[in-house]
């Protein structure tokens, strides 16, 4: 017999959240225990205070968990509890190690992974920058656009009048940069001296200036400093071209996101196109590459993938389908 505990979240007190929520902790918990319903002998349920719309219990039953004894019980209202959670035990007939199962904002109940990071690699319109917003969401954790660290880099620079990026011209920069990265509404903003940039440095002429820039010592010097000390201080989604192999070598979860040359040219250019920019496909695939050759050949800190990254190709793949891939394989492991 074992105990397999498990627990998740909804976003509000409605019989369809909690439908959806307890169904799909349930079948995580079989899945990843490679469990049945016939082994199930019992399944203790409980919830916190704020949930009433719905028994735990019945959402269970209704799941297709209707054979093993149901026991379903309110939690007491505790200051500091984690609002609009579900707990679960299960046990069952089964001689293996259990793998206990924390979903949505539940887990942050993992002691032993109180804080944990993800590592997203892959070149230029990969979709892991998507990606990596949607799965920081769905996580309930911190998304930190590196990239847009190293844009506001190129702003900085091309704004002080650098026209050749090397380690002389843009050395002294970096002593001085101000930049800061504040979250309003849950999304990023970026601050350069003072102002925000996070519209300008998604400009397309600021894209290869940010490639070339990123490749210098002294920026990417300055950048993993700055990332590493906020990785450092809570779980968070990190995307890039060296997070897994250069900024967090040691990222509990690597993912190297890739897609072939035309899919992510088509992706940049219908991009711009909605942004308003008049763009020529020809021209974004022509960028792609060039970005391509100098992230994967510049000699400090190049795009590869790391040993122990899981490729994941997103060529016919939606966004949501990349998000779910991603999400599934990080919790089969927490």
């Amino acid at each position: 017999m074992i105990a397999i505990r498990g627990a998740t979240s909804v976003e509000a007190d409605t019989p369809e959240e909690i439908r959806q929520a307890v169904g799909e902790l349930m079948r995580a918990i079989c899945e990843q225990n490679s469990i049945a319903e016939e082994d199930i002998v019992c399944i203790l349920l409980s919830n916190t205070a704020d949930i009433r719309s719905l028994y735990p219990a019945k959402a269970a039953r209704e799941a297709g968990f209707a054979r093993a004894a149901l026991f379903s019980a309110a939690e007491p209202d505790i200051c500091g509890a984690l609002p609009l959670c579900i707990r679960v035990m299960i046990l069952a007939e089964k001689d293996i190690r259990p793998r206990h199962v924390y979903l949505r904002r539940a887990a942050a109940l993992r002691r032993d992974r109180a804080r944990f990071s993800v590592a997203l690699d892959g070149p230029s319109g990969s979709g892991k920058s998507t990606a990596a917003k949607q799965l920081a969401k769905e996580l309930d954790i911190l998304y930190l656009d590196t990239g847009a660290m190293y844009r506001a880099c190129a702003v900085k620079a091309q704004r002080a009048g650098v026209t050749e990026f090397t380690e002389e011209s843009v050395a002294p920069l970096m002593a001085s940069l101000d930049l800061r990265v504040d979250y309003v509404g849950g999304a990023q903003r970026t601050i350069l001296d003072g102002e925000d940039v996070s519209e300008a440095i998604r400009r397309p002429e600021v894209s290869l200036a940010a490639s070339r820039i990123s490749a210098l010592r002294c920026v990417r010097k300055k950048m993993v400093e700055m990332q590493r000390k906020i990785a450092s201080e809570r779980s968070c989604v990190l995307d890039g071209r060296d997070i897994g192999t250069v900024v967090l070598p040691a990222a509990d979860f690597k993912f190297f996101i890739t897609a072939s040359v035309d899919v992510r040219a088509k992706r940049r250019y219908d991009e711009l196109k909605g942004k308003g920019f008049d763009v020529q496909f020809d021209a974004v695939r022509r960028e792609i590459e060039e970005r391509d050759r100098g992230d994967e050949t510049r000699a400090f800190s190049p795009l590869r993938r790391a040993d122990d990254a899981l490729l994941v190709d997103t060529s016919g793949m939606t966004a949501e389908e990349v998000v779910a891939f991603l999400k599934k394989k990080i919790q089969e492991r927490v």
